[in-house]
């Protein structure tokens, strides 16, 4: 089913961007998208609303994404916060198994208790590799179980080039991912804007009040460098090469750009600060939608309440090129059909699209806002005869 929304954007809407000596600076003059990530395997750089692709090199090549993979990681974590299943206060028991994990760790030991928030810490800025391991299987109850939910989250995101064995990036035969998911991933994190106030942090401490205090320093040194980078995650191995998801907002634009396969850190940083100064540039967005906003109310005949209300499942804006001339915008909403009972708050309802002269320029899940229950029998009957006696 096919709506013409027309509460919000109903009309045209057209502005001007402004221009593009307004927003650069000295170092973002040199930019050019040739001179982009020639020292790395692989990389993209794209707006984060939108999902535009602004750069990429080698953007779907197989390559093992060392502890980027604890972005999949974070997701699952922020999900289930979001949904209610977890909360930051609660504890979790390290296992052992968790506890003997090598390679970047905020050396957990077997039966130690953290929060979910402390936890989320230690992967957020110290990568650390036991901590993941704890937070997975305490969402899932297994190790293995969580890896399972990575990859099905792979799947539901639509990534074709990923797969996971572990939630920490330590090697394995058939553990890898690409630039393309990575962004994609990165894109699916910032939903919960929460993260960044953990991986957009440069330092903190964990078990502060004890004799055992554990300093945290960022692993991604662009977050006090750079000015608006907020995260998200490095990674590195031998195999891998140096690393970096990184994400920077700057005048109400966001994006992400991933680099694989860098020879150096110093490198690795110089080619995520380049592709960073080329977006902001020569891009810029005008925001149409805040997370979470609500858009429309929609009828659920088997449901507990006769209605549900649809909410943006993310910021939705539009990008131009700065010096572009007017767009003249409409939105679509797009009704998923033979929606199931019951509906679980972010379940997808709906799709908005949005329109530049009939050529669609972005489109973004609606969700539900609320949860709603199956009617019963009786329910259903009372809202049957309810109809016949309103009819004339």
């Amino acid at each position: 089913m096919k709506r013409i929304f027309s509460s919000i954007l109903a009309a045209v809407i057209a502005f001007t961007m402004v221009s593009p000596a307004a927003f650069a600076n000295e170092n973002e003059d040199h930019v050019t998208v040739n001179s982009l990530a020639n020292n790395a395997s692989s990389a993209i750089l794209i707006e984060r609303d939108t999902g535009s692709v602004l750069f990429d090199k080698n953007a779907d090549e197989k390559l093992p994404p060392a502890s980027m993979t604890k972005i999949m990681t974070m997701i699952l974590v922020m999900e289930a916060l979001h949904k209610g299943k977890i909360n930051m206060k609660d504890k979790v028991r390290t296992s052992e198994y968790a506890a003997s994990m090598g390679g970047s760790q905020i050396f957990l030991e077997a039966g130690e208790e953290m929060t979910v928030e402390e936890m989320l810490k230690g992967i957020a800025l110290a990568s650390g590799n036991d901590a993941s391991v704890a937070l997975g299987e305490h969402i899932a109850g297994t190790n293995d179980a969580f890896v399972n939910m990575m990859n099905e989250k792979a799947k539901q995101l639509g990534l074709k080039n990923t797969n996971f064995e572990n939630a920490t990036g330590l090697p394995g035969k058939e553990h890898y991912s690409t630039a393309r998911d990575m962004a994609l991933m990165a894109k699916e994190l910032l939903k919960y804007e929460q993260i960044t106030k953990y991986t957009g942090k440069y330092e903190d401490y964990l078990r502060e009040n004890t004799d055992k205090k554990f300093w945290l320093v960022n692993t991604n040194k662009l977050v006090k460098f750079y000015p608006g980078v907020d995260g998200l995650k490095t990674g590195y191995t031998h195999e891998a090469k140096y690393c970096l998801t990184a994400t920077a907002k700057k005048n109400g634009m966001r994006v992400i750009a991933v680099v694989m396969g860098a020879p150096t850190t110093k490198e690795r940083n110089a080619q995520v600060t380049q592709m960073l100064d080329y977006a902001f540039a020569n891009y810029a967005t005008q925001k149409l939608y805040d997370r979470h906003q609500m858009i429309e109310t929609i009828d659920v005949p088997k449901g507990d309440s006769k209605t549900v209300q649809m909410a943006t499942s993310e910021p939705i804006s539009i990008l131009m090129k700065k010096g572009e001339k007017k767009l003249k915008l409409h939105t679509e909403i797009k009704v998923k059909k033979n929606i199931k009972m019951p509906i679980e708050k972010g379940d997808r309802l709906g799709t908005l699209v949005v329109k530049n002269n009939g050529k669609t320029l972005t489109e973004s899940a609606l969700v539900a806002s609320e949860n709603v229950q199956s009617a019963n029998w009786w329910g259903l009957f009372k809202r049957t005869v309810g109809k016949f006696s309103q009819t004339p």
